[in-house]
């Protein structure tokens, strides 16, 4: 708080799940002063459970904008975010193939089965096989 300098309009917070129970009140401070607070987060954890403290900020917020990623499965809207990788942990810090975006069809909440259900179509690749030529 002692950064944001008076003249500061707006703050915005991305990965607020990451940010503890701590972020609801630096959020309600910095909207008591008059800023306007806009606060990015996942809703869920990888298990589809309400992922804290996102359902207290959205409970204080004035307004709500969901926006919602493209399941890699079958291209619905995807309200999950599907873990790849087997760990007990909440939170598993990745980089590209520990996640992705599912929809409700698609998501398995047991990681182990994640990449073995194959519900929904499929993207195909087709390519000839090697030495073959166009006739």
């Amino acid at each position: 708080m002692a950064k944001v300098q008076p003249r500061t309009e707006v703050v915005g917070i991305d990965e607020a799940q990451f940010l503890g129970d701590e972020i609801v009140d630096v959020c309600t401070q910095l909207a008591n002063l008059g800023k306007r607070v806009i606060v990015a987060g996942l809703d869920t954890d990888y298990l589809g459970r309400p992922f804290e403290p996102m359902p207290r900020l959205l409970a204080m917020a004035e307004e709500i904008t969901k926006l919602l990623a493209i399941c890699v499965r079958c291209g619905n809207p995807a309200v999950h975010t599907q873990r790849l990788v087997e760990s007990e942990e909440l939170i598993v810090v990745g980089a590209s193939g520990m996640y992705e975006a599912r929809c409700r069809r698609c998501f398995e909440t047991n990681p182990a089965l994640a990449n073995a259900k194959k519900e929904g179509p499929q993207l195909i690749a087709r390519g000839r096989a090697a030495g073959t030529t166009a006739k």
